[in-house]
């Protein structure tokens, strides 16, 4: 019997089970994939829009070399911090079913059974792709996740989207030797692009070295070649891959399966923004899931407090009450 059980090894999860142990609660930490999983999915060439200090955790120091730290020092730090306070944490192992039982929770994984008095729910939302929904969305040469852009080197690539991801994917793509096109469903590059980037890509579009058609959306993907909506009307231009840069969200349905309730129209759980605590008693959510399909709601720097409002929550709650100092 786990006092706690925390769902998701990111930043998040971590800052949660750095309290559970500070608070003297028997606790484990279940990913489904690699340690801050998400993260190491990030691009390898990607910088962070925040600085160090607004990224720690657990009032642990991280130090960079860089006033905005990469994904290398991110993983390191994170890497660190679990390791050297010896986090109980379970990686790849993911969770299949959550079951309440007599005053507790069942909570069945792709390796075990657990059985904890309370849950945290700290899966973010990196892993599911907001698709398309169009024809050819499917072939090989759509991707939703990029990693390197000297894989893309001398070929004809198609960007969707207007935001970071988008833009990084464009700009560096197109300096390894890429004939860059992007397709931007709105009237500019979104104004939530890193303030050092918005200005390269708004000079390399002006210039004409990236081809961009706003108000435009893909249409059908095929092999060779692509077809887009733009305002003066559909064209084909020749194409090798598609970089489909259109944000991602949490697993909805796996909530749902979990028995938390959702809103009708952006999905955001429901929970008390005081406590966490959401419809099923017991059980708190922390980090980016809490904002359903609006995803730019929560980052690191604004969601690591949540660890500090639900371990407290706990404690509160616990027979005889120890603060978290």
């Amino acid at each position: 019997m786990f006092d706690l059980l925390i769902i998701g090894s990111g930043p998040i999860g971590i800052a949660c089970g750095l309290n559970a142990q500070k608070a003297g609660l028997n606790f484990v930490i279940v990913e489904k994939g690699c340690l801050v999983n998400s993260l190491y999915n990030y691009p390898s060439t990607m910088t962070f829009f925040s600085t160090s200090e607004r990224l720690e955790i657990g009032g642990i120091p991280f130090v960079s070399t860089h006033k905005q730290p990469n994904r290398a020092e991110a993983l390191e730090y994170y890497r660190r911090v679990a390791t050297s306070n010896k986090l109980p944490i379970k990686l790849f192992e993911e969770v299949t079913s959550i079951l309440p039982e007599n005053n507790a929770y069942t909570v069945t994984t792709s390796k075990g059974t657990y059985i904890t008095k309370r849950l945290i729910i700290a899966t973010g939302f990196y892993d599911i792709a907001v698709n398309l929904d169009i024809p050819g969305e499917d072939l090989p040469k759509v991707k939703h996740y990029y990693q390197d852009p000297h894989y893309y080197a001398m070929q004809k690539v198609v960007v969707v989207g207007s935001s970071n991801s988008a833009i990084d994917v464009a700009l560096e793509t197109w300096r390894k030797g890429a004939n860059v096109t992007l397709v931007v469903r709105g009237e500019e590059i979104s104004q939530r692009v890193k303030y050092w980037v918005r200005p390269d890509i708004l000079n390399r579009i002006k210039e004409g070295s990236i081809k961009a058609y706003f108000k435009s959306d893909l249409t059908a993907i095929r092999e060779g070649e692509v077809d887009i909506q733009t305002p003066d009307g559909p064209i084909t231009i020749a194409n090798d891959f598609v970089m489909a840069m259109t944000g991602y969200k949490p697993n909805f349905d796996m909530l749902k399966k979990w028995g938390l309730v959702l809103s009708d129209d952006k999905f955001i759980p429901e929970y008390n923004p005081d406590t966490m605590e959401t419809n099923l008693p017991g059980v708190y959510l922390a980090g980016v899931v809490c904002g359903g399909l609006d995803t730019h709601l929560w980052f690191i720097e604004n969601s690591r407090i949540h660890a500090d409002m639900i371990i407290n929550d706990i404690i509160a709650k616990q027979p005889h009450p120890t603060l978290l100092r």
